[in-house]
């Protein structure tokens, strides 16, 4: 009788022990979450010969201005009116025909803006600020730099022609010329210093600030009339977006040399799409 009840309690002793060590034990939370796989980007088949299809980032003026084109004939041979909305995906045609005739009137409205959509809606959204990227081809969004108080002592005087007063984007010695039947040399090339300002050199609103054009870099263009746009490559640092306004002189970017195996800017003038001498343009020095 007394054996047995030695061996009940040894029992109930055994029985609270294990029952101690595993509540002292921590208890194993599942550490796995499920997040739902991401959409695979749509793949899109080749387009002909003669079209383009337009990629995220791209604008109405980036793509006229990758083909030598003016906005104006783009937007008409494609059916585009106000807002000159264009969507990822779309296929533009290009005129490769031998018979296409340039626009001679201007439309009743010129964009400033060509609004892209983000998804599938089609809807026209504002553009959105450039995302800051480290490296040579950062971009950073800024107050607008004010101009020079004195344009003379920084750029140079001005020169008038067609309506638009001009100026130099910045002061260094050109390395490379224009040369009209040369594709690689359709604007000038100018020297500098690594982070040096690059100012504009007309009034006018930035059509396109980002680094989808191959061979420019971190580019900005700005439109200065329905005829006029400049363009500056190269950049290290763009301090601009679409939409802005911007003053003759004001500092839209930092010299770098994105696209570029030293550092230079990269400076055309387009007159209604087309590539011409700046130096036609620029006042002398």
């Amino acid at each position: 009788m007394r054996c047995t009840f030695f061996f009940r309690w040894l029992l109930v002793a055994i029985l609270a022990g294990f029952l101690a060590s595993c509540a002292s034990e921590p208890r194993v939370v599942s550490v796995h979450s499920y997040y739902p796989p991401e959409a695979p980007a749509q793949i899109y088949p080749p387009v002909a010969r003669g079209h383009y299809r337009v990629r995220r980032g791209d604008t109405l003026y980036s793509i006229a201005f990758r083909h030598d084109m003016d906005y104006r004939d783009l937007a008409r041979i494609n059916h585009i009116n106000t807002p000159y909305t264009i969507y990822p995906g779309q296929v533009l045609s290009l005129p490769t025909q031998p018979g296409f005739k340039r626009s001679t009137t201007l439309p009743a409205h010129s964009p400033t803006v060509v609004h892209r959509r983000r998804s599938s809606r089609p809807a026209s959204v504002a553009p959105t600020p450039p995302v800051a990227r480290a490296g040579a081809g950062s971009v950073q969004v800024h107050a607008p730099v004010p101009v020079s108080p004195n344009m003379s002592a920084a750029l140079g005087p001005g020169r008038s022609k067609d309506g638009i007063v001009w100026y130099w984007p910045l002061r260094g010695p050109i390395l490379s010329a224009f040369r009209t039947h040369d594709p690689g040399r359709q604007g000038i090339d100018i020297a500098g210093k690594m982070g040096e300002p690059v100012h504009a050199v007309a009034s006018g609103v930035v059509v396109y600030s980002g680094s989808g054009l191959i061979g420019y870099g971190e580019l900005v263009i700005v439109k200065h009339s329905d005829t006029y746009l400049s363009a500056y490559g190269h950049n290290r640092v763009r301090l601009v977006k679409e939409g802005d306004r911007v003053k003759a002189g004001q500092v839209i970017a930092e010299m770098g040399s994105s696209g570029a195996s030293r550092v230079e800017l990269h400076f055309e003038i387009r007159r209604n799409g087309k590539a011409v001498n700046p130096l036609n343009y620029l006042p002398q020095r």
